[in-house]
């Protein structure tokens, strides 16, 4: 079945170190590390996790002399390790001085965010924000300027209710609130384009934890300006209410177009794997048809015609063993991210989903024969059967990777392709 692929907004397109936001490049998968930036180790150890699990940017927090003097020292590292993924400086209260006094941070950083809310207040406000744009067109930095609705601008936020209390028919306060993040975020935005940062160095977001909340201002970030937007629900807590909320907030807005790159905040449980959210991202926009990033595993969810847990065991190995290969094979076998493969538990839809994908296998249900039929490009190939299955399927998929997508493969195929038809 062709699948309808949303067409996208068009916004600015901002060069981040290697990667772009924006224009008609892919949508970005960015994470955030969750170690004390002062300590070298530990954060170089997250940061490689991170990008090795698919995050194309990493943001750390940049909150300390101690901090901001850990981030060149970070950034030559990962150089050192073949790792030139953008690093991302996340300033509060005090980016104005630590840009400053910390040169090597501020060149070694690939993009800074910046959060109006918490920049200072009064005239101070107005100073240290240019500050640290002064940085930014200095070091030829772009910049996120990311609105939360948990440290709002309350000098702006108080503007806006008197002015709504002013008005014949007063808007409710979550309206007024809503139109205040988006207001802060452009006119951020405007003031840094007025204090010399170019248009195209500049991508916005208006953050909040409520899914309706985010759609409507999105909606309204997306009609009013043609900055590359960066999506993500904050705080969208832990296990499946933080991946459902993020996935119901996000994929409502990128079936718009609206997008340019995105974040799952997860919550993660404790001692628990940062690069959760990564995977999270990267299977939204991949089961949306937006992006490719490793091969997807279709498997049924079992019922009482499944005879035991062996199939669900199987598409777990199967899913696991793709993304562990998917570090290897991104680079010997272009394309094979858009692989399909199929894992079914029974004859009722096993033998129909197996055809539809790449290659696929029907196990046995109950009271069937215990034979598990593996279907390749939509024909039967094999009957496999007895203790091995498991062994014996990953090995056939293994095959079918190095075939479909192998050199020899393509280039088989191109020479079939220009080869002079005989008559």
């Amino acid at each position: 079945m062709a699948t309808h692929i949303p067409a996208r907004r068009n916004a600015t397109a901002v060069r981040v170190g290697n990667v772009v936001i924006g224009g008609t490049e892919p949508i970005v998968v960015q994470s955030m590390t969750n170690t004390d930036t002062a300590d070298l180790e530990a954060t170089l150890a997250q940061v490689e996790a991170l990008f090795a699990a698919g995050s194309e940017m990493v943001r750390i927090t940049v909150n300390s002399a101690e901090a901001a003097a850990a981030v060149a020292p970070l950034r030559q590292r990962l150089n050192d390790k073949g790792i030139h993924g953008p690093l991302v400086g996340d300033f509060h209260f005090n980016g104005h001085r630590l840009l400053s006094q910390f040169p090597d941070c501020a060149a070694a950083l690939d993009k800074y965010r910046i959060n109006p809310g918490n920049v200072g207040k009064g005239a101070k406000r107005d100073e240290q924000f240019a500050t640290m744009i002064e940085a930014a067109c200095e070091y030829q930095k772009p910049v996120r300027i990311g609105v939360n609705w948990g440290s709002l601008d309350q000098q702006l936020l108080a503007r806006m209710m008197d002015e709504n209390a002013a008005r014949a028919q007063p808007l409710d306060a979550d309206e007024v609130m809503r139109e205040a993040l988006v207001v802060s975020a452009l006119e951020s935005a405007q003031q840094a384009e007025a204090l010399g940062l170019a248009r195209d160095r500049i991508v916005l977001s208006c953050k909040v934890s409520d899914v309706q909340d985010l759609i409507v201002v999105y909606r309204r970030l997306a009609q009013r300006c043609d900055y590359p937007l960066h999506l993500g629900l904050t705080e969208a807590g832990m296990g499946s209410k933080g991946i459902v909320a993020s996935t119901a907030a996000m994929a409502v807005l990128l079936q718009e177009g609206i997008g340019d790159t995105i974040r799952v905040s997860l919550t993660p449980d404790p001692g628990g794997d940062r690069t959760r959210e990564v995977t999270v991202a990267q299977e939204i926009l991949q089961t949306m048809g937006l992006r490719s990033f490793a091969p997807l595993v279709i498997a049924c969810p079992g019922c009482g015609r499944t005879s035991s847990t062996y199939f669900q065991e199987l598409a777990g190995d199967i899913q696991a063993y793709l993304r562990r290969q998917m570090k290897q094979w991104r680079e010997v076998y272009p394309g094979v991210e858009q692989m399909r493969v199929a894992v079914m538990g029974c004859v009722v839809n096993g033998p129909g989903e197996s055809r539809h994908a790449d290659i696929g296998i029907s196990l046995p249900g109950s009271g069937e024969r215990p034979v598990a039929p593996v279907f390749i490009d939509g024909e039967k190939a094999v009957t496999l059967k007895g203790e091995h299955i498991a062994q014996e399927f990953q090995a056939l998929v293994e095959q079918y990777v190095q075939r479909r997508f192998g050199a020899n493969a393509k280039q088989a195929d191109e020479a079939a392709r220009e080869a002079p038809v005989r008559g």
